[in-house]
């Protein structure tokens, strides 16, 4: 009897054949394996200012730049901004700041940004229409139901999208007091005795 036409053989001659198959197939590391948590500080900056004040600095740097700012608080900020790249294309940008102390009189600003894609989903509308034995047939008509869809979200990775971010709150802090030039030292009026006339 030939093993092939047994098919329990052929079971057993391709069971090592799938392992050897499966195994020399490389699995791909998840994403989040690639995090290293340097102090690369693309998401940081330190400020001299007091959180409260750096985060309004970064609220201001946003609304300049168009954001809609949906949550303010003294130690975070949320803002986001609509694009629309294609006609059935729409892109949101969601911005997250948050101002922690650092040292005295410091503040430590994390800002990430979050864009999430949609596009635009056609669902056609049909209208029932009845006809005598018949009942009721369902016809297309011309309108249609137009949903956005998200089909992607991912953090935004850019670093001079953020080095801009963070030169633009720079230029929102208030101006530090200048400390007074110290005063020049008065003249002080001679002691010589008038001339004898």
């Amino acid at each position: 009897m030939s093993v092939f036409s047994n098919p329990r053989a052929i079971a057993v001659l391709a069971l090592p054949l799938l392992a050897a198959c499966s195994a020399s197939v490389p699995k791909t590391p998840p994403m989040f394996m690639g995090e290293s948590f340097d102090s690369d500080e693309i998401y940081s900056r330190r400020y001299p200012i007091e959180p409260a004040r750096a985060c309004e600095a970064g609220r201001r740097a946003l609304l300049g730049q168009g954001y809609l700012v949906t949550l303010v608080t003294g130690e975070s900020v949320e803002a986001s901004k609509n694009f629309q790249p294609g006609a059935e294309d729409h892109t949101k940008l969601d911005v997250r700041v948050s101002c922690v102390p650092h040292g005295a009189n410091h503040a430590l600003v994390f800002v990430s940004a979050v864009q999430d894609r949609y596009t635009l989903k056609k669902s056609p509308t049909s209208a029932s229409v009845g006809v005598g034995a018949l009942g009721s047939v369902s016809l297309p008509i011309g309108s249609s139901d137009d949903s956005l869809v998200r089909v992607a979200s991912q953090t935004v990775e850019d670093a001079e999208f953020y080095q801009r971010f963070f030169e633009r709150v720079k230029a929102y802090l208030p101006l530090t007091e200048r400390k007074p030039e110290p005063a020049a030292p008065r003249q002080q009026p001679s002691q010589d005795p008038p001339p004898a006339g």
